[in-house]
């Protein structure tokens, strides 16, 4: 009778795994079709576009990617982008990292309120927000026409980089708070022993032990940063030649569609797809880690 149950059991589990893999592979295939399907779709001609869809490039024809990046701007588009995410990450590194430092390990008067009111900030869809932030500075950069004769808070790409750090902060400080927490206090009392005040042993004992939970809070933040759409149209909605890489991708997409470019549409597609793709790549290792070794060490 044992013998009996340990066998539906087994045959139970190897139905769950055959099940589970199946799922996984159906979800893989659901997302590395299409994006092959786009990589491929970018170095055809546009008449290969008229006959079957799925059929294999007849050759390379690399001009797609020269003409999205010269003639629709992409190239420019790219490097607002670049300076945009680069400087929202910087921001919310300096800021993030020592405030959930000593929100996790620090005792002091108002602590608890800032970890409710950053824990709050977790339930507020940023996309909701972003009516009142235009108006907000908007209406900032009236009050500096009136008083200084100049107004820079919108059509400005370091403000736009300061709104995506601050929109990215709830999540960020919890994050790196319930890592920082799982962490030991022996090290910093070692420290503290050898004579090391708070900042050198946050900067040179916790913040590398943190590695792993940095490297994934910059790959989210990364793409969070990198794909954004709605807050830079609005707050970038004048300037024609400072949009970042996701408004001048859909402006292209609506030129190449009315002009049938498609293959210069899809080279733009590959051209922000591309970046993500290759840090993903390269930091992988780091961002399992990051995922798992906090859940570990509680």
């Amino acid at each position: 009778m044992k013998e009996k149950e340990k066998l539906n059991h087994h045959s139970g589990d190897t139905l769950y795994k055959v099940f589970i893999y199946v799922v996984l592979i159906l979800l893989a295939v659901s997302i590395i079709v299409p994006v092959l399907w786009v990589f491929m779709a970018s170095i055809k001609q546009n008449s290969e576009f008229y006959g079957n869809p799925w059929a294999l490039p007849l050759g390379f024809y690399w001009q797609n990617f020269v003409n999205a990046w010269t003639t629709a701007k992409m190239g420019d588009y790219m490097l607002n982008s670049v300076l945009v995410t680069a400087l929202a990450l910087a921001i919310l590194l300096v800021v993030a990292l020592p405030a959930a430092y000593c929100l996790s390990r620090f005792k002091f008067w108002g602590g608890k309120f800032l970890n409710t009111a950053f824990m709050a900030g977790l339930f507020i869809n940023v996309n909701y927000i972003v009516v009142p932030i235009f108006l907000m500075l908007r209406d900032g950069d009236t009050f500096l026409k009136n008083t200084f004769g100049t107004s820079f808070l919108l059509n400005n790409l370091v403000v736009l980089a300061i709104v995506y750090a601050a929109t990215a902060l709830p999540f960020t400080i919890y994050l790196l708070s319930g890592y920082f927490a799982t962490l030991a206090h022996d090290y910093e009392e070692a420290a503290y022993i050898d004579g090391a005040g708070y900042g050198r042993t946050m900067i040179k004992i916790i913040f590398p032990m943190a590695q792993p939970s940095i490297i994934t809070i910059i790959l989210f933040n990364f793409l969070s940063f990198w794909n954004e759409y709605i807050i830079s149209m609005t707050l970038m909605s004048s300037a024609t030649g400072a949009k970042t890489l996701p408004v001048g991708l859909l402006n292209l997409m609506q030129a190449q569609q009315s002009a049938a470019q498609y293959g210069t549409m899809y080279a733009g597609l590959v051209l922000v797809m591309l970046p993500t793709l290759i840090l993903y790549i390269c930091v992988q290792k780091k961002l399992i880690q990051g995922m798992t070794v906090g859940g570990l060490k509680g």
